[in-house]
């Protein structure tokens, strides 16, 4: 941090930390440019097509395992569309926490700045989001399959003790993993039409979400006390544990006819699994590494997840 005249020069390892009100103004106008309407967008009505998959097969969670390759082809199919479901909840479950953590940050903002007002609409496209989602589940008659109690509640006491950076990085977590996985659904041709319109719609609005995040994230662990960044490293490792855990909710094994038992230990045991996690979270955790967030006891926590290499 410099001064240059009468403004104040913010630089991280990644170079100059460009002005949040410019930032925020170009991410407006890319709002007005590419928004969209769900409900009018999509075609909620055309039935769903027979064999195509609800996910692409290789992000499964029990892909290429011994129990996936005695699964019939029905059976894949069907875990597809109940762990869609279950990713869908998760997303809506994210998308709630991240919209109250926003309004947190902008509660002592000037009101009449683009900072403000591009988190304001930021939040009116997490409020489509988590609506589409829902209703993506219904249509694909799955059930919702919301957190454990333990992880509810747990984001309970995020949403209320954890400090600006911390509340940037957990949100990061919880767009880019997913949006990395969405980024090779939206064109698979194998999957169901519907879905792909749903992870194009997200992914499209998403890019700008992350954008805002990373750029205040670096603007905070540049600015923050220390005792604030520290606290940061350790409070976002023990989010990617729970992320790493909440991914994929064990009911869809019982609810496809699996033993939930025998399943979970192969998810486990996967290989291929692990590659998926750390390969949606790289572009997540190269950055996190750039700005220091990945550090001491955090650092170790993000291997325990599974998520970090």
């Amino acid at each position: 941090m410099t001064q240059a005249g009468t403004h104040t020069v913010l630089r991280d390892a990644l170079g100059l930390l460009k002005d949040r009100e410019l930032v925020a103004e170009r991410l407006l106008e890319a709002s007005a440019q590419h928004s969209f309407d769900p409900d009018e967008e999509l075609d909620w009505d055309a039935p769903l097509e027979a064999g195509k998959w609800f996910w692409p097969p290789e992000l499964i969670s029990l892909y290429d395992t011994p129990l996936w390759r005695r699964m019939s082809e029905e059976q894949r199919l069907d875990l597809a569309r109940h762990e869609a479901a279950s990713l869908a909840s998760l997303g809506i479950w994210f998308e709630i926490i991240l919209m109250q953590l926003l309004v947190r940050h902008i509660y002592d903002k000037p009101l009449d700045s683009a900072h403000v007002r591009y988190a304001l609409t930021e939040i009116a496209d997490e409020c489509r989001h988590s609506m589409m989602f829902a209703r993506m589940i219904k249509k694909g008659g799955a059930q919702v399959y919301p957190v454990t109690k333990l992880h509810h509640n747990l984001a309970r006491v995020l949403k209320t003790v954890s400090t600006t950076p911390g509340s940037f990085a957990a949100t990061l977590l919880g767009e880019e993993i997913l949006d990395w996985m969405q980024r090779l659904t939206f064109p698979d041709e194998r999957v169901q039409t519907l879905v792909r319109g749903v992870t194009r719609i997200h992914v499209v609005e998403e890019a700008r979400h992350v954008r805002y995040a990373r750029e205040e994230l670096r603007r905070q662990m540049v600015t923050a006390p220390r005792w604030e960044q520290e606290l940061t490293r350790v409070s976002t490792g023990q989010a990617a544990r729970v992320f790493s855990v909440a991914f994929v909710n064990p009911q869809v094994y019982t609810d496809v006819g699996l033993d939930r038992r025998e399943a979970l230990a192969q998810v486990k045991a996967s290989g291929h699994r692990r590659e998926v996690m750390q390969a949606g979270a790289r572009r997540l955790t190269d950055f996190l590494d750039d700005i220091g967030v990945l550090r001491g006891v955090g650092r170790r926590m993000w291997r325990s997840s599974g998520l970090l290499a």
